[in-house]
């Protein structure tokens, strides 16, 4: 505790040159703070929500990455109207999947970095770079993957450079893997991937991405009870932002409620969805 002259004055540790690094900071003068720190005690367990359904697609201009709202434990709905897809920074987009409130801590801690390093560097991380820093915390949390806590993010963004849209996958190791044109994470994934690829083309326009994106949730929640499709009564929609040149945009209810009706208009006496 600082008293007397020092008083009010930040540490030596705050003034003192260094790495670009939000994470390693902390990482250096308060560990304990870090979400991967935080370990179980030995042979114990814990029952915690799980985010689910993350979908990403790219289109003529930028990408689309949209969530379902429903978190599980075990066999209960924990949660009916969570946010799982958060804007990273101006450009990019990161979607949650695994264990819920480690997977925001995460979001949070990463959007923190990104901005720490734009202050520090005075000019934004490259799309890789970003990807490349997520895919360091995600390591760093791989002890508490071991205890059954991991974390999956998918990670999508405007590549400034390439002028395009750019999708990032990883494993709980850490490992980043860059996906092409379309990519889902989480339990009703592999049911999400069948929709998109018989539903995406080159050339997609944003609304056309947005209502491939609705659609692919849409079908994983029809096989996969962990994935929360649309729900019409409560009026909750997926989360979707559509992130482009101009930067990382939310889409509103109002818009959603007409990519969700047209869906749900299309299934009725059809629900397979076969064309």
């Amino acid at each position: 505790m600082t008293t007397g002259a020092d008083a009010g004055r930040l540490s030596a540790a705050y003034l003192a040159t260094g790495s670009s690094s939000f994470t390693d900071f902390v990482g250096a003068h308060a560990p304990h703070l870090l979400p991967s720190r935080r370990a179980l005690p030995p042979g114990s367990t814990l029952e915690a929500p799980h985010g689910t359904t993350i979908v990403t697609v790219t289109y003529d201009g930028g990408v689309v990455m949209a969530g379902d709202r429903r978190a599980t434990m075990g066999n209960i709905i924990a949660n009916r109207d969570m946010e799982k897809v958060f804007a990273a920074d101006e450009y990019s987009a990161v979607g949650i999947a695994g264990t819920a409130g480690i997977a925001i801590e995460l979001v949070k801690l990463f959007q923190v970095e990104l901005e720490h390093y734009e202050k520090i560097e005075g000019t934004l991380l490259s799309l890789e770079g970003k990807a490349n820093r997520l895919a360091s915390m995600i390591r760093a949390n791989l002890g508490m993957a071991m205890q059954g806590l991991a974390v999956v993010p998918l990670f999508a963004g405007y590549d400034l450079d390439r002028q395009v849209g750019r999708i990032f996958s990883y494993d709980v190791t850490g490992g980043c893997y860059e996906e092409h044109d379309h990519h889902s994470v989480g339990s009703g994934s592999l049911f999400a991937r069948g929709a998109m690829k018989k539903l995406w083309r080159p050339e997609l326009s944003a609304d056309d991405a947005v209502s491939l994106a609705v659609e692919a949730l849409y079908d994983a929640a029809d096989d996969d009870s962990a994935t929360g499709g649309p729900d019409v009564g409560r009026r909750i929609w997926p989360t979707v932002a559509v992130v482009g040149a101009q930067g990382v945009a939310f889409r509103t209810d109002d818009e959603l409620r007409g990519a969700v009706e047209a869906v749900i208009a299309a299934r009725q006496g059809n629900p397979g969805g076969a064309r």
